[in-house]
């Protein structure tokens, strides 16, 4: 109760019958009035005052009714008044939502991507949208059928917008089922109470075949005389208002392609297959954001050859040479052509034919060529010097469109039918010191041979027959005057070999015509004789190898070197190690370790070079020699085992399950037959219970989350690793896991 004034009231609907309140009276006011939107159901009672509803209120036909009311005298008049009364009726939960059709149709295309809204669908609720009886949330309760584990379509909870689901968009295929039925229910209370009214509808998707394909392989002819650029094939997205592009395989100066807004691939110039026989690019789509929309479409072109190119002689003069006696049908040599126009088609197949022969002595057809190989033949004599010592050929040779002449020049050689003639028979004795450096020339001999110069049978190789078992002397020949040089092939020793009596002949790299044979006019004679010269000292190895382990201790005995002098009169003393590593030995007559710090995994094979001065007759340490010391290190596992990730380990958030990543291991110890390593979680309830790591191969497992409560952030999971070295490393590492936003190519934000 209270006295009359302006007042609001809230009264919820559907509440019935009841008092809102009581005003009370003032004299000389008697009675109270009331007017405005009563509706039927407010009113006062005019002796008392009391303000009630004799039905309910309805929030969906009125939310506020406005009245206005006053107090009376007896005689009717106002005494006070008149005061606004406001009622505000408070909705309740008293509507379900309804969708605005019972059947909904949407066609959808296969490969559409992940979460893009090809239909809605849409529901009301008559209820006060304020308030959460008002608030909906959309959800697929059936999916039929229904082939796989997941669902192959989704929907906003909120809009009520369907997509096709990650695995909708890979398995949806209208060669395999091309229509689905999806019940869509909605629920207000945003469905988060279990009293929320309910509708459901049917949504029948039809599914269709993907437009986003690859055409196949185009083949475009090149030097193509058309306007350009030339349509060449289209491609069509899926999504409407996509940006196509093309990006290539191959960094070329440029790409002669170009496409459209609306998909159309166009060739922008003539092609020439000679330069270019393939092309290979990319098209992809992109959204107005400049995200991918489409998987890239790979786009092959071959370009198609035409006879363009004429057949090349492959060299401007082609010389063979004929010996008299060759027999008719001999196959005398092969000229070559080429033709840059497509191989194993008939653009680039070529055809010979002789088209003249000069002279034409004692035939005109002395000469055949095969059609198809350009192999050139004697038809069916010898030829001979007597007619001509050359023949000019002029030889056509075609392709489908072109042709060329070669010329081939035909060079009638001698017989061998005469033997290299030494000048002398013996060209007595040469003192040499043993000391001449090899390549030196000690001797010039000459022979001369009666074939015709400037052909195999007149062209003289000299050799040592006899008195070098060692090959310490090598003759080289002048091809143009056919003299020989003797030279020193080999370091020469006079305590190994003070006299050489050699016996050189004389032979051509052409046979010998049958009945003829080499004599003794192709031989000589002469000796050399070896000086003794003061010699460094000679280690009896080239080489010492020894091999230690890395972590030997300082001053061990590790190889013993030993050195002679070749005149057996002198002292030998060991000096120095020099070379790179020279500072981890010492060198007194036997090697000691000076530093212990050998590391195997800085260099497994450590070479020195220790230097030897030799102590001689007349003066102290005048000859000096060189050895090389091979110190190879065994391993010793000091190395702990690592993890070595090429690319950051993450997971998309949120974590479905089933994710794995790949993790490897290794270290730095040398690993003899092959690296093995196993994988554990460190021994912690927190670890253990979000994690499981599962073994791959000897150098790989397997991370894996347990379950999907992770948060976007970076968590640090503690990892043993463990090798197989003797004695085996443990090494605790932390791996930095990100769970984070992924794009659709399920890449890391």
């Amino acid at each position: 109760t209270g006295p009359l004034k302006d007042m609001n009231f809230s009264v919820q609907e559907g509440a019935g019958v009841r008092i809102l309140y009581q005003f009370t009276s003032e004299p000389p006011a008697v009675s109270f009035r009331m007017s405005g939107e009563k509706d039927g159901i407010i009113d006062i009672a005019p002796k008392t005052g009391i303000l009630y509803l004799n039905g309910s209120l309805d929030w969906e036909t009125k939310p506020v009714h406005r009245l206005k009311v006053e107090s009376l005298d007896v005689n009717g008049n106002i005494v006070k008044g008149p005061y606004a009364l406001t009622i505000y009726v408070e909705d309740i939960n008293d509507n379900p939502p309804e969708f605005d059709q019972m059947t909904y149709t949407g066609v959808v295309r296969q490969n559409s991507r992940p979460g893009k809204a090809f239909m809605y669908v849409h529901a009301t609720d008559r209820d006060n949208p304020a308030t959460p009886h008002a608030q909906l949330s959309y959800s697929i309760l059936h999916h039929f059928p229904n082939p796989y584990a997941e669902m192959l379509f989704q929907i906003d909870n909120v809009t009520g917008a369907i997509s096709p689901s990650r695995t909708g968009s890979y398995y949806l295929d209208p060669q395999k089922q091309d229509t689905f039925t999806l019940v869509v229910s909605v629920k207000d209370m945003a469905g988060m109470s279990t009293n929320a009214f309910s509708s459901s509808a049917d949504v029948i998707i039809t599914v269709k075949e993907s437009l986003w394909k690859a055409p196949s392989t185009i083949h475009i002819q090149e030097n193509s005389t058309q306007v350009h650029p030339v349509n060449i094939s289209q491609v069509r997205s899926n999504e409407p208002d996509v940006i196509y592009g093309i990006f290539e395989k191959e960094n070329l100066p440029r790409l002669p392609f170009s496409i459209s807004q609306d998909g159309v691939i166009y060739v922008t110039e003539p092609l020439d297959r000679e330069e270019e026989e393939t092309y290979t690019f990319f098209v992809v789509t992109k959204d107005s954001t400049g995200e991918l929309v489409d998987k890239p479409l790979k786009i092959n072109i071959i370009v198609e050859d035409i006879n363009d190119n004429p057949p090349v002689c492959q060299q401007a003069l082609t010389v063979i040479e004929v010996q008299e006696n060759e027999i008719g049908g001999s196959n005398i040599g092969t000229l070559f052509a080429t033709d840059m126009d497509k191989e194993g088609t008939l653009n680039s197949r070529l055809q010979f034919k002789i088209k003249s022969q000069d002279p034409e002595v004692p035939t005109n057809n002395l000469f055949y060529i095969q059609q198809e190989t350009g192999i050139l033949q004697l038809t069916g004599r010898s030829l001979s010097k007597f007619y001509a010592s050359k023949y000019f050929l002029k030889v056509l040779v075609t392709d489908t469109a072109f042709q060329t002449i070669c010329d081939v020049e035909v060079h009638v050689i001698d017989i061998n039918d005469q033997i290299p003639i030494f000048e002398k028979s013996d060209y007595h004795n040469v003192t040499v010191a043993e000391s001449l450096p090899v390549g030196t020339v000690i001797l010039e001999i000459q022979a001369n041979d009666g074939d015709e110069p400037d052909t195999g049978s007149s062209l003289i190789i000299y050799q040592v027959k006899q008195g070098d078992p060692n090959n310490s002397f090598i003759i080289e020949t002048d091809s143009k005057t056919n003299r020989g040089f003797v030279k020193v092939n080999k370091a020469l020793d006079f305590e190994t070999m003070p006299v050489y009596h050699l016996v050189i002949n004389a032979t051509n790299p052409e046979p010998l015509v049958s009945g003829v044979q080499y004599n003794s006019s192709s031989l000589t004679l002469f000796k050399v004789f070896v000086t003794n010269v003061d010699e460094p000292p000679v280690f009896l190895k080239p080489v010492y190898q020894e091999e230690v382990s890395e972590d030997i201790p300082v001053n061990t005995l590790v190889m013993t070197v030993n050195a002679y002098d070749p005149e057996g009169d002198s002292k030998i003393v060991l000096k120095e190690v020099q070379g790179k590593y020279a500072q981890y030995l010492a060198c007194k007559k036997i090697f000691f370790l000076q530093k212990s710090y050998l590391l195997e995994e800085s260099r497994g094979v450590v070479e020195w070079q220790p230097v030897t001065h030799l102590l001689g007759r007349h003066s102290l340490y005048s000859q000096k020699s060189k050895t090389s010391l091979v110190l190879r290190l065994r391993d010793v596992n000091d190395n702990l085992p690592h993890l070595a990730m090429d690319y950051p380990t993450f997971f998309c958030y949120p974590v479905s399950g089933g994710e794995r990543a790949l993790i490897q291991a290794t270290d730095a110890d040398e690993q003899w037959f092959y690296s093995k390593f196993t994988f554990s979680l460190a021994d912690d309830m927190n670890t253990r219970n979000d994690w499981e790591i599962s073994k791959v191969n000897a150098t790989h497992a397997h991370l894996s989350p347990k379950h999907g409560n992770f948060e976007d952030k970076v968590y640090n999971v503690p990892i043993i690793l463990n090798d197989n070295g003797k004695p085996p490393l443990e090494n605790k590492v932390n791996l930095k896991v990100t769970i984070c936003k992924c794009s659709s190519e399920k890449s890391c934000f």
